[in-house]
């Protein structure tokens, strides 16, 4: 992740969090949905953490939590 974009990273984990949560979907479930570990969709929402995402995860995200992609994207306070 370039360090440029470490804000945008978070907001974006954290839309992803809300998301799932919203659902009610554990991200055990939301893992297995979408084809990755759990360890690997604990590291995509941790604020803080350095590991990014491909667009393949995040469209599969998009599409298990039934939601147009952008609206991960919507950064508005």
């Amino acid at each position: 992740m370039k360090l440029g974009h470490a804000d945008s990273y978070k907001k974006l984990k954290f839309n992803i969090t809300y998301a799932r949560k919203m659902k009610g979907i554990t991200q055990i479930q939301l893992a297995e949905r979408i084809g990755i570990s759990r360890t690997h969709m604990s590291n995509i929402e941790a604020p803080n953490g350095s590991a990014g995402l491909s667009l393949d995860v995040l469209f599969d995200i998009a599409d298990a939590l039934e939601m147009p992609v952008a609206k991960l994207f919507d950064f508005r306070d």
